[in-house]
């Protein structure tokens, strides 16, 4: 990188002034809807991560190592 072209963006070192940034392709999906999408999924993987807890717990105490 020649020093005259970081001296140009006032010596900031910032990554993306050098590098540019992938743009991102806007999907159309309303914000609202795309939450309450994504909420319902969280909630879903929340729900079976504590039933795979549950799972490890018991499979490990059945090897002797209470968790």
């Amino acid at each position: 990188m020649p020093l005259a072209e970081i001296a140009e963006h006032g010596y900031v070192l910032t990554p993306g002034r050098y590098v540019g940034a992938e743009e991102i392709e806007d999907d159309d999906e309303v914000f609202s809807e795309k939450m309450d999408r994504l909420a319902a999924q969280l909630a879903k993987q929340m729900a079976r991560g504590v039933e795979l807890d549950a799972l490890i717990r018991e499979k490990l105490g059945a090897l002797g190592y209470g968790v």
